[in-house]
């Protein structure tokens, strides 16, 4: 039985410098947690160290905030080190989880998914990438999603005065704003995260695993509807075919007029109004239309899992912050001080007084990841999918760039399969 003693703030790395000692405090167990540079501010994370110690007087935290380039060899190093070397509790992206739990790296969390953490109404985006088969490996803490930001005083020149609530709505709206010299969206040609959203609408996806073996699958019927869908929409605005949202960054395109509409995750409001202040009250939001009212599109959902580290001296003691981290009360809180997504769909309430979170969580509701494959990375690594992209709306035949396409990604997802 674990002896209780006094209490002791001690937050590490970049958020809180200081660390002082009480009496006995040697014997108390400590949990180290590695979280991401910018996932949760320096207040939040004393708050609920304060508060964590207080109710837990047999453990103390040590949070350490990592950088994200260089991670994935920084947590596959750590994930190989010894016992007792390692962090406890690690904060990694949503789609990285397959990377770490190969090998048997990570701790199966299935029995506290199921009976103490609400499983059943996690973020399917962010659920799904943390599972292997039947494992639950990463556990939901905060996500983010696209969303469309519209102009506006645009809008209502257009005498459109709500926002479309299916993606036709959106096609007969976008081609009102198409005039006078506006574009009525500003969509560049290999914005593939976008896409994906419309393919997985359309119930298709970018790869199906089969016989334990994946396959690209862009030239299934249901894959192709949703590019037929990219391919109307992005023809509505000027954006370039043969280059993706950061080329030039779509914030400055936006930002300089005349574009009513782009996708992105609300965040990037912030660098449009760096460069243009007078949009301040002439931005909105509103979920990627569905295919049918009531129900927003699918949305590729970002964000991050937490895992431990099969290697962790003290399972329960890291499954104890685990639970805290992402239960209600701090799920909640990480999601209004930082304007994320909560992890579950009952917390979206939430965030519901902001525009642009509600607008986000609304999405994630139904949001996907890409394909739960470590060698996905592979994929994205000399990405065909942009190049399939850039083909169709160039004109090219999308049963064929789809087919050609998809044989490219069944290779990259053989890479290093022995």
């Amino acid at each position: 039985m674990r002896r209780r003693l006094l209490a002791l703030i001690c937050v590490t790395g970049s958020l809180v410098t200081g660390c002082g000692m009480l009496p006995g405090d040697h014997e108390r167990k400590t949990v180290t947690v590695w979280l991401m540079k910018d996932s949760a501010s320096q207040d939040f994370v004393q708050r609920f160290t304060e508060d964590f110690e207080r109710t837990h007087d047999d453990l103390r935290l040590d949070i350490r905030v990592q950088e994200w380039t260089g991670i994935v060899e920084k947590v596959r190093a750590a994930l190989s080190a010894d016992s007792g070397d390692a962090p406890d509790v690690i904060e990694v992206g949503n789609t990285q989880v397959p990377l770490y739990a190969e090998g048997g790296r990570l701790v199966d969390l299935s029995l506290e998914s199921m009976r103490d953490w609400g499983e059943d109404r996690w973020l399917p985006g962010l659920a799904e990438p943390g599972k292997d088969g039947n494992q639950q490996y990463g556990i939901p803490w905060y996500a983010a999603s696209r969303v469309v930001i519209y102009r506006k005083d645009l809008f209502e020149q257009a005498g459109i005065t709500s926002p479309p609530q299916t993606r036709e709505e959106w096609l007969t709206d976008t081609e009102k704003l198409n005039s006078h010299g506006n574009q009525g969206i500003y969509l560049a040609g290999q914005d593939w995260y976008t896409l994906s959203g419309f393919i997985w609408d359309e119930g298709g996806d970018l790869a199906q695993e089969k016989d334990h073996e994946w396959r690209g699958t862009l030239d299934t019927p249901a894959a192709l509807r949703g590019m037929d869908f990219y391919r109307r929409l992005q023809a509505l605005g000027r954006g370039p075919v043969d280059a993706d949202e950061e080329h030039p960054p779509q914030a400055g395109v936006f930002a300089d007029g005349k574009v009513a509409q782009i996708i992105a995750v609300p965040g990037l409001t912030r660098s449009v109004l760096q460069r243009n202040p007078g949009l301040k009250d002439e931005l909105g939001f509103f979920p990627v239309p569905g295919r049918t009212a009531g129900r927003p599109g699918a949305v590729f959902t970002g964000g991050s899992d937490l895992v431990i580290p099969q290697n962790t001296d003290d399972q329960f003691a890291a499954a104890t912050v685990v639970g805290a981290l992402t239960g209600a009360k701090w799920d909640t809180e990480l999601a209004r001080t930082m304007n994320y997504v909560p992890n579950k769909t009952t917390l979206a309430g939430a965030v519901a007084s902001e525009e642009g979170v509600a607008a986000m969580a609304a999405g994630a509701a139904h949001g996907r990841a890409t394909p739960t494959t470590p060698q996905w990375a592979d994929v994205e690594a000399d990405n065909p999918i942009k190049e399939y992209m850039t083909r169709v709306l160039g004109g090219a035949d999308p049963a064929t760039e789809a087919r050609r396409a998809s044989r490219k990604i069944t290779e990259a997802l053989e890479t290093d399969l022995g």
